[in-house]
């Protein structure tokens, strides 16, 4: 039996990587993202009749909801659900962060994560499928900068350990994945566009890759049915926790 994968995010990164894994593995993939090119070379590349591609904001939830309504009838029977759409905004303090940035990391990362979940849940559990939310280490060890998009990992971490208590029984699995420094667009994004500051943070750091991520997601999704991983998180040997910090008076 072909099962079927819906990743967000597929248009770079983890959930590209990942579309491209599942699809060697044999999986058909619902790949969704913000930009239609890049969704196109996809489908181009894996096949249409592996990846039927749906081009969205997962802040729009009218267009979510509508590219759920047109799925082709192969790609209908969704097994699982990879919730990797999200993105961090910007570095600075709290009091001077951009409030708009605060808006935009919590409709990404909270809103319309929880309102595709909602959606896909009665074919999930339909299905006996699974459930992989991408969170963050930033959601257990906070950072200078981190605010709000900590606490939208911290949400998307917890969020999933409700999931699993409130799917108890249906057979459907629920995971959270929290990688730490991972090269990916992500630091470009963060600091919009910023090329020099992402090459000086991955600089001589070995990062988790995207193929890493997209490998232990698929190892994940084929565990046998009765195994459950609640939670995984994967750092860079060289990274390690952050330490505290101290103010002295001068």
């Amino acid at each position: 039996m072909t099962r079927t994968a819906f990743i967000t995010g597929a248009t770079s990164g983890f959930g590209r990587a990942a579309a491209r894994r599942f699809v060697a593995g044999g999986w058909r993939v619902v790949a969704t993202g913000r930009r239609a090119e890049r969704l196109q070379a996809l489908a181009a590349e894996l096949g249409p009749e592996r990846v039927h591609t749906a081009c969205f904001d997962v802040r729009d939830e009218a267009a979510m909801r509508a590219a759920l309504d047109a799925l082709p009838a192969p790609f209908r029977d969704v097994d699982l659900l990879v919730n990797n759409a999200g993105l961090a905004l910007g570095t600075k303090p709290a009091p001077q962060a951009s409030l708009a940035d605060w808006h935009t990391m919590i409709d990404t990362n909270v809103r319309a994560l929880a309102t595709l979940t909602h959606a896909l849940l009665p074919t999930l559990i339909a299905r006996r499928g699974a459930i992989i939310n991408v969170s963050s280490t930033a959601a257990r060890y906070p950072y200078p900068g981190g605010n709000v998009y900590g606490g939208t990992k911290a949400f998307v971490s917890q969020f999933s350990l409700g999931l699993r208590a409130d799917l108890h029984g249906t057979g459907v699995r629920v995971t959270t994945l929290e990688p730490g420094m991972a090269e990916t667009e992500f630091t470009l994004v963060r600091t919009h566009g910023d090329q020099a500051a992402s090459d000086a943070l991955y600089r001589g750091a070995q990062p988790i890759t995207a193929e890493d991520i997209a490998q232990t997601l698929f190892w994940i999704a084929t565990l046998p049915p009765h195994l459950n991983v609640n939670r995984l998180e994967l750092m860079p040997t060289r990274q390690s926790f952050a330490g505290f910090q101290v103010h002295r008076e001068d």
